[in-house]
């Protein structure tokens, strides 16, 4: 069986992941997941213009979140449902690996991250950002965008943090997903 895309870019560190970590990025083909989230947005204009251009959730708290994730050999699909409809916030996003860096696709930007682990935690750190795949940005312009995966109380957990340079904080995000065994993907 090929290995997953974490596999490939975790190599042997992925066997030594926490359960939920595990479980969660060993999927081939289909899942969903389900947990719940917070989500906190930036509240300036230019915060609000870039995160809707990004696709990024609006802001709730302790709301539902549904993942369906479909995994293949040219990588993984996650798409996003946060809060229920017919409010529901929808986030899509195409991950692959391309030389040991984790490519995500979100509305027009691409990012390609290093992934590191470090005491049972998966991070995600930017290495390089591209505006509808052919306009590179500086990265250094997105040293505030963080993303961490880890497991508590036997849960898949993660926090995401994005802010930008005199824009400020576009959004924060924390929350937890288990896998959803009633309902098919």
């Amino acid at each position: 069986m090929m290995p997953t895309l974490y596999q490939t870019l975790l190599g042997a560190a992925f066997f030594r992941l926490p359960d939920a970590l595990r479980a969660l990025h060993g999927v081939h083909g289909a899942a969903r997941c389900t947990g719940q989230v917070t989500v906190v947005r930036g509240t300036g204009l230019l915060s609000r213009v870039c995160a809707r251009i990004a696709g990024l959730p609006r802001a709730m708290a302790d709301a539902p979140l549904t993942v369906d994730f479909a995994s293949g050999p040219k990588g993984e699909v996650w798409s996003r449902v946060f809060g229920t409809p017919p409010n529901a916030s929808r986030m899509r996003s195409r991950l692959w690996h391309r030389d040991g860096q984790l490519r995500e696709r979100l509305g027009p930007v691409q990012f390609r991250f290093v992934l590191h682990t470090w005491n049972g935690t998966i991070f995600w750190n930017v290495a390089g950002v591209r505006l509808l795949g052919v306009l590179p940005l500086p990265a250094a312009l997105f040293r505030d965008v963080r993303c961490n995966e880890r497991e508590v109380d036997g849960r898949y957990a993660f926090e995401v943090e994005a802010a930008l340079p005199l824009v400020g904080q576009l959004v924060r995000y924390h929350g937890w997903l288990l896998p959803d065994d009633t309902s098919a993907a």
